[in-house]
């Protein structure tokens, strides 16, 4: 059963993916409550994150709203998060704003090989085309890039599979 705490916190929304909630990306680790106290736990998408702030605060503020007295936020570092722990309703949001959604994240437990194959081509989330081109390595925020469709002609961002 999910608490009353969690259904809160899982709804806020990412102050940089403004589509998405705290669940979509999968960065809402935990939530305790006992009685009117609550404490959420979350992990950044990457060290430093600058967003961390922002969402610290708007999780107080939204937990205090629903009449919870104490209201504290846990950073967990480990696991590091990855990119595979968007859901894929939060996937489905991406696209349908215009922002491609990251492929599955590399291995992090194997070697990282060396390859001098092409990485594979992000599709354009409004047209589906896989004939895309970067422009820009990162976009808004570092863990962004841009892309410009060769189809459609249509810019586009891309959430970085980490």
């Amino acid at each position: 059963m999910v608490s009353t705490a969690y259904a809160v916190a899982a709804s806020v929304q990412d102050p940089e993916l403004p589509q998405l909630t705290l669940a979509d990306l999968g960065i809402l680790r935990a939530v305790h409550e006992d009685g009117d106290t609550v404490t959420a736990t979350i992990t950044p998408t990457y060290s430093g994150c600058p967003a961390m702030r922002e969402i610290s605060a708007d999780l107080v503020h939204r937990l205090k709203q629903a009449g919870y007295r104490e209201v504290s936020v846990r950073t967990q570092l480990s696991p590091a998060w990855t990119s595979d722990w968007i859901t894929e309703a939060g996937r489905a949001k991406l696209a349908e704003a215009g922002i491609a959604p990251p492929h599955a994240a590399p291995n992090r437990t194997a070697p990282v090989p060396l390859t001098l194959t092409a990485r594979p081509r992000i599709a354009c989330p409004h047209c589906g085309s896989a004939r895309t081109t970067q422009t820009a390595q990162f976009s808004g925020t570092a863990c962004k890039s841009l892309h410009r469709c060769d189809d459609c002609r249509e810019p586009f961002e891309h959430v970085k599979a980490i």
